[in-house]
């Protein structure tokens, strides 16, 4: 049976039925994953869920371990990462509300290290290409779902990863559209980046949630609006992962 992890933000809903499983019980190279770690079992799926910055969201992007969430997922014994996300566009026609399943993105970040060793005394690299970051089979997973269910969905993007915990100025903003970006965020490139070092095939299905700074409207976002666009967005995204597990097993099966 394979077991798959999902990497969620605060807006992702844990199943009922899943067990929490402390983070510090995972022993990494890297430190302590983040303590939010549940597993169980879906529809014949073994399941691990890491809320990356806890379901509080105590934890600001810049000081999320990605590499120890990564690691402890692979000794957990996962071979497959679905990351959710929310993201801002830098695209007009790219609306808030919309999903973006990304086929590459761009790390702007600085602070970070992003290299994964086997231990802590051979620090020998582990190389990974880099080219097609996504899994092209799981990018197509979460496509189909979205079809199936009809959600409409951008199946491919570039994201710009930048350094949080920081909204960009206009002119920041306008220069990551002229690098050739789709949507920004603070977290993807390095989770993306922590499992191809690890062999791990990663996707992602990313909500957007307002336009950056670039945009005239970009402040114009109420609270209510959002809340209610956050909770309808990872209700369709909860679909979107159910169905792509699903063919995920059906596949699996079929090999075995």
């Amino acid at each position: 049976m394979i077991r798959i992890a999902i990497i969620a933000g605060p807006g992702y809903k844990i199943p009922d039925h899943l067990k929490r499983l402390s983070g510090s019980s995972v022993k990494t190279p890297y430190g302590e994953p983040v303590y939010e770690i549940y597993t169980g079992q879906i529809d014949r799926c073994e399941l691990v869920y890491l809320s990356r910055s806890g379901n509080d969201k105590a934890m600001q992007n810049t000081g999320i371990n990605c590499m120890a969430n990564l690691y402890a997922l692979k000794d957990l014994g996962c071979k497959v990462i679905l990351s959710t996300s929310e993201c801002a566009s830098l695209q007009e026609e790219i609306c808030p509300g919309d999903f973006v399943i990304p086929d590459q993105f761009i790390d702007l970040t600085n602070s970070r290290i992003q290299n994964i060793h086997d231990d802590n005394t051979t620090l020998r690299m582990n190389r990974a290409n880099m080219a097609d970051p996504f899994s092209e089979e799981l990018r197509d997973h979460l496509t189909e779902a979205a079809i199936v269910q009809g959600i409409t969905v951008l199946n491919k993007g570039t994201v710009i990863t930048i350094e949080g915990y920081r909204h960009p100025t206009r002119a920041e903003s306008n220069f990551y559209r002229k690098l050739g970006g789709d949507v920004i965020d603070m977290t993807t490139s390095h989770e993306v980046i922590s499992a191809k070092l690890l062999g791990l095939p990663v996707a992602q299905v990313s909500l957007c949630t307002e336009y950056d700074s670039w945009h005239d409207n970009a402040d114009e976002n109420p609270v209510l609006h959002y809340a209610e666009m956050i909770r309808s967005g990872y209700e369709k995204i909860a679909g979107i992962i159910d169905y792509t597990m699903k063919r995920i097993r059906e596949e699996e099966g079929a090999v075995s």
